[in-house]
This record gives structure tokens, sequence and C-alpha cells, in this order.
């Protein structure tokens, strides 16, 4: 049987899927610019430096999509594929930075999270929300080719983990005084920072291409994909 080559989307499909990242990227700039001014405010509030950790990943989830957003300004988006990875690179070295500065000081009594029920609400409001915006933006990614957008994506996702780390960190220690609970998951999360701000780096986007899979539904990456997945 011959094996049509994969061409990527049509067009009127990747005019389509442009918007639909630029709206995506829009959307979480304004929910990560609330999110950063809520999250430092109350961790002002509450001497937590969790909270303003969290509410300094917002900044750099708003630097990253700014990134794609002026990435995909102009309709030859594929220009600024690289400048725009680099970016999105850097500010998940800066996220790993941060946090484990962050994480190491909590661990040493420099900062322990305290009680906040405004940064409670946060954290599981971002924990609701993130999910599927990075999956939306992934799928969008994937289908149009775009290694940045599928790296945002990432980056997104990177922060529902942040989200559930907080929640749990200010819950185990406003119940149970376990305030070592946060800096230790935040250090897991700062080495998965650092892995996929290398990717960015390198250029590297699970199934970013659509010529990249094969026959099966499985990337040369190894990432597993399927038809139902790239036509959501």
């Amino acid at each position: 049987m011959t094996v049509l080559p994969n061409l990527g989307p049509a067009p009127a499909r990747r005019a389509l899927l442009r918007r639909r990242i630029r709206l995506l990227t829009g959307a979480t700039i304004a929910y990560n610019t609330v999110e950063a001014a809520v999250a430092v405010t109350a961790g002002a509030v509450a001497s937590s430096a969790a909270l303003i950790g969290f509410g300094l990943d917002s900044i750099v989830e708003v630097t990253s999509a700014a990134a794609v957003a002026w990435q995909f300004s102009r309709p030859d988006h594929e220009k600024r594929e690289r400048a725009t990875l680099r970016v999105i690179a850097i500010s998940f070295f800066a996220l790993a930075a941060y946090v484990t500065v962050d994480a190491v000081s909590a661990l040493g009594g420099g900062g322990e999270a305290e009680h906040s029920t405004p940064g409670l609400v946060l954290a599981g409001l971002s924990l609701l929300v993130m999910p599927f915006l990075s999956a939306a933006q992934r799928r969008a990614g994937r289908e149009l080719g775009s290694a940045s957008a599928v790296a945002d994506s990432k980056q997104t996702l990177l922060c529902t983990y942040l989200s559930a780390v907080l929640l749990a960190g200010l819950a185990l220690n406003s119940l149970f005084g376990w305030s070592w609970a946060d800096p230790i998951a935040a250090l897991t999360i700062a080495a998965v920072a650092v892995k996929e701000g290398r990717d960015a780096w390198r250029g590297k986007a699970c199934c970013a291409v659509p010529a990249a899979a094969s026959e099966a539904g499985t990337c040369s990456d190894g990432c597993s994909t399927s038809p139902q997945e790239v036509n959501r």
C-alpha cells in the first residue's frame, strides 16, 4: 500500500489554527496577569514565599505566551520560530532558577508558606483552568507544526504542576505544619523545567511537525498521537 506524504493542514485550516493560537495565547496572558497580581499580593500579606514564587511564575508564563503572540502576529510565523523558542527556553530556565533558590531557602527555614485563603482558592482555580489551556495549545501547535506553540503549552502545563504544588504545600502546612512539603515538590518541578527549557532551546517539541507522524501514529520523537487528537 502506498502511503501518501503528510503535507500538513490546508491553507484555510492553517489560518484557523493561527487564529486559535492567538486567542489561546491572549487568554493565557490575561489569566496569568491577574494570577500574578493576586498571588504576589496574597503572598506579601501572608509572608508566603511560595505564593510570591507562584506569582513570579505567572509573569514568566506571560513572557512565554507574549513571545508566541508576537510570533503569530505575522502570517509567516515560521520565520520567528527560532527566536520564540529561545525566549520560551530562557523563561523555563529563569523559572527553574527561582523555584530552586526559593525551595532551598524554604528548606533552610527562610521562607515557610503560611496559611492563605486567597492563595488556596487561586491555586485550586489554576489547577482547573490551566490543563484545558495547555491541551488546546498543544493540539493546535501539533497540527500546525509549530514547535514554539507546543513548547508554550508545556510552559502552561508546568504552571498546572506548580498550582498543585502550591495547593498541596499550603494545605499541608495549614493542616499539619509540614512546611517542607512545598519546597521538596518544587525542586522536582524545577528539574522538569530545566529539561523542557533545554528541549525548547534545541528546537525539540513532541510531535510538533505533522510530517513527523508515522503511519502507525507514533511520532519520530517517541510521542504517540492519533488522528482523533489532531483533528479536535
